[in-house]
């Protein structure tokens, strides 16, 4: 028998006067937690079920909600603290390990939040973006050694397989299965307008959306699902997903429930049973066997494809991607310990990883010192949250970032955290048909180029005030940073000065 041994984490608050008894709270929720009275002259709240996804606050004809964090709090103490009481309550009662959605929430430090960026004032003036032409423009992929010439003189131009992007920034991993097939139809859309590239994640690619495929990234991972010649083929590159931030070490896993319909038929096992992948590749346990991965792979897509290996920012990643750089991969993507997730240990989301600026920063100086910097590019991700981050992680050594919460909180998202549920009632991470529905592709896809629209002129703007008219001249240029309340190890890790200095 369960016990309810703490009151609710939220209260829903209803305005007497302003309500109506509509219903439109009862329909736009799908978690049970609004009802009427038996009389019908009153609406009733079950708080026990409310995530705080803010949908019927949001759409509340009369304005008559709120949902409010309740102030009941548990016995607690400085060491004892009233989520390790609620999470103590939860294992004791279920027996099971704990679950979690989005990203870690605990209040390490932000890095990116810690740097300031310099301006040019006198001698070296900035630039007017509105007026001198800003190249946003980024090519990702091996950058050649040298410059060849013919017997007649011109200059050779054979470069391997590229990925050339409008802006620095793209769509990051997100699996048809974790996310609905509206949002995956809304960030493909999105990429195509904007000249970018969005992730498929490693559920494979609805078979619809192989219209989109030179704009589309499609990931293998462990379990590889969805993983044949016409899929990888259908893509403008391949990501071999070793890891992710927001749960190194841990392989991936997508409930039985969410493997129904297209889903089953696009990761080709059979409908309800789990989608596990296992922490390690069944095939890889060195820089030697991911050489042979990468290069069956390219051999696969006849070399017209750039190989992206994803990793997750561990102590050691600066001596990863150097292996990763000599494995014959075009590109390295690091994931730090806030990137989001559809479901995660909650203890391995908390505790596991490193910060991805310290990682990104640590990479591009090992590859820098060992001289095949420019044998790949480097993306980076784990809660790229605004053009500024974008701005300081291509200071730091980037070529490019991947957002991916961003991208769902343009979408409608609220992170209320139950992606693990299946029941989101934005329809993002859902597959209840009903659900789905309410996320219009069309206003998605729209949203997310307003976003990205809106970045890529901050960028510029930024990059105009620091006298620099190519993204290409700010990559790796630290100069252009300064810290903020960082000791010196931090500031040495991150190769940047302290403000003042």
């Amino acid at each position: 028998m369960a016990l309810d041994l703490f009151y609710p984490r939220f209260d829903v608050v209803r305005n007497r006067e302003r309500c109506t008894l509509c219903g439109a709270c009862i329909s736009q929720c799908a978690n049970g937690v609004h009802s009427r009275a038996e009389d019908g002259r009153e609406m009733l709240a079950d708080p026990t079920r409310c995530v705080n996804c803010q949908r019927c606050v949001a759409l509340c004809p009369t304005r008559a909600l709120k949902v409010v964090k309740s102030d009941n709090a548990v016995q607690e103490n400085a060491n004892w603290s009233g989520k390790a009481i609620r999470e103590i309550y939860r294992q004791a009662e279920s027996g099971g390990v704990l679950l979690s959605s989005m990203g870690n929430p605990a209040p390490y430090p932000v890095y990116f939040d810690r740097m300031l960026l310099n301006a040019s004032q006198v001698t070296n003036p900035s630039i007017d973006p509105l007026r001198e032409p800003m190249e946003t423009r980024v090519f990702l992929g091996p950058k050649p050694q040298a410059i060849s010439r013919d017997a007649s003189g011109q200059i050779e131009s054979r470069l391997p397989p590229y990925l050339s992007l409008s802006m620095p920034v793209m769509f990051s991993a997100m699996s048809y299965g974790s996310i609905s097939y509206n949002a995956h139809e809304s960030l493909a859309r999105a990429a195509e307008e904007l000249g970018i590239f969005y992730n498929t994640g490693e559920g494979g690619l609805h078979e619809n959306l192989y219209r989109y495929g030179n704009h589309t990234i499609v990931q293998v991972a462990s379990g590889r699902f969805g993983v044949h010649p016409d899929y990888l083929n259908s893509g403008a590159a391949i990501e071999i997903k070793m890891g992710q931030g927001a749960k190194p070490g841990i392989g991936g896993h997508l409930p039985g429930a969410k493997i129904v319909g297209d889903i089953s038929r696009t990761r080709m096992i059979p409908e309800h049973s789990d989608a596990i992948s296992p922490a390690p590749h069944h095939d890889i346990y060195s820089i030697e066997d991911l050489r042979q991965l990468v290069y069956s792979l390219k051999e696969a897509t006849g070399y017209q494809k750039p190989v992206i290996v994803k990793i997750a920012a561990v102590h050691n990643v600066s001596a990863i991607a150097s292996g990763i750089a000599r494995s014959g991969a075009d590109i390295i993507a690091i994931d730090g310990f806030r990137g989001g997730t559809g479901a995660a240990p909650t203890r391995i989301r908390d505790h596991v990883g490193i910060p991805v600026e310290l990682a990104l920063a640590s990479v591009d100086s090992r590859l820098r010192e060992e001289g095949i910097r420019d044998h790949v590019s480097l993306i980076v991700g784990g809660s790229i949250r605004s053009s500024t981050d974008v701005v300081k992680a291509i200071a730091l050594g980037a070529d490019c970032v991947y957002i991916a919460t961003a991208a769902l909180l343009a979408l409608g998202c609220h992170l209320c955290g139950s992606c693990h549920t299946g029941r989101c009632n934005w329809g993002i991470a859902t597959q209840v048909p009903e659900l789905v529905q309410r996320l219009d592709p069309d206003v998605g896809a729209r949203r997310l180029v307003n976003l990205l629209a809106a970045w890529q002129h901050e960028i510029m703007e930024m990059m105009g005030g620091m006298g620099i008219n190519a993204i290409e001249s700010l990559r790796g240029n630290r100069l252009m940073l300064r810290g903020i309340g960082l000791n010196q190890k931090e500031l040495d890790i991150l190769g940047i000065k302290h403000a003042g200095e």
